[in-house]
């Protein structure tokens, strides 16, 4: 089993960041020689890659982690869009010890939504800090530290079908707006009865039920981080009225949002 400690120093660390891209059909980049580890997860499409002469192909809902000093190319899908994201984290001098742990982890794993919403969190970060700032720096050792963890874990997992995770990040990029079974659907180019099945197998939930939850936990992530109104952040997340918002707020949690945002800004959790 890989060894869950890699012994990165903090003060190693000279900056962090994280990205998003589409690639259109034919698409390709590199070559060009890795400076960074790098996490890079693909959402959907195809991605070929070439390390050193080698070639690995990388499927929609897998994470792959890339070492320093290796020369790489990228090839995508030839008839449709590659969507990848990615975290990248410089860190000035790797032991011996620590190149042994990271060469000894599995190179390829299924994406967690641990991971996901990590780089979700560096994305929204690093629009307001620089990237050798001390929260961007922590959020990427967290991730590099996290893939061994999720190597583990995953083995004992079943890995969920592509179209999951493209639906699950089309969630996630516009839950604020109008979404329904038959549109979600559409963009994973599945019938609507086959994405609420594969849902059903996969997440144990129906897209519809998993959006609402997912509207539901960024309502509450504004409820307890921000000053904005309840009909604002019901607005932003999606919600047809405030009412609405606050009902599903005390279904999911047993409190009403003014108790939520008391509780948070008083320092207390329950």
């Amino acid at each position: 089993m890989p060894n869950d400690k890699l012994n990165i120093p903090f003060d190693a660390l000279q900056y962090a960041t994280a990205g998003s891209i589409v690639y259109p059909p034919g698409g390709r980049f590199g070559p060009r020689i890795q400076q960074d580890l790098q996490l890079v997860m693909l959402y959907t499409g195809e991605m070929s890659m070439t390390i050193d002469q080698r070639q690995i192909d990388v499927l929609p809902g897998q994470l792959i982690l890339l070492k320093p000093g290796h020369e790489e190319t990228f090839i995508f899908s030839k008839t449709e869009q590659s969507w990848h994201r990615w975290i990248s984290v410089h860190v000035t001098e790797l032991t011996d010890e620590t190149r042994e742990a990271l060469y000894q982890l599995p190179e390829c794993i299924a994406l967690t939504k641990e991971m996901n919403h990590l780089t979700d969190l560096m994305l929204d970060v690093q629009r307001h800090v620089p990237n050798d700032d001390s929260a961007m720096l922590s959020l990427g050792l967290t991730a590099i530290h996290l893939f061994p963890i999720e190597s583990k874990r995953v083995l004992f997992q079943k890995e969920k079908h592509p179209a999951i995770y493209s639906t699950l990040m089309w969630i996630n990029e516009h839950y604020s707006g109008e979404i329904t079974l038959e549109m979600l659907a559409i963009q994973a180019c599945l019938s609507p009865e086959h994405l609420l099945r594969i849902f059903k197998s996969n997440v144990q939930s129906t897209p519809i039920r998993y959006l609402w939850e997912y509207r539901v936990n960024k309502a509450i992530e504004l409820i307890t981080s921000t000053g904005l109104t309840i009909s604002e952040i019901a607005h932003r997340c999606g919600f047809k009225t405030s009412h609405h918002l606050a009902r599903l707020v005390k279904q999911h949690t047993g409190k009403t949002a003014t108790e939520i945002r008391q509780l948070s800004w008083s320092g207390l959790r329950n």
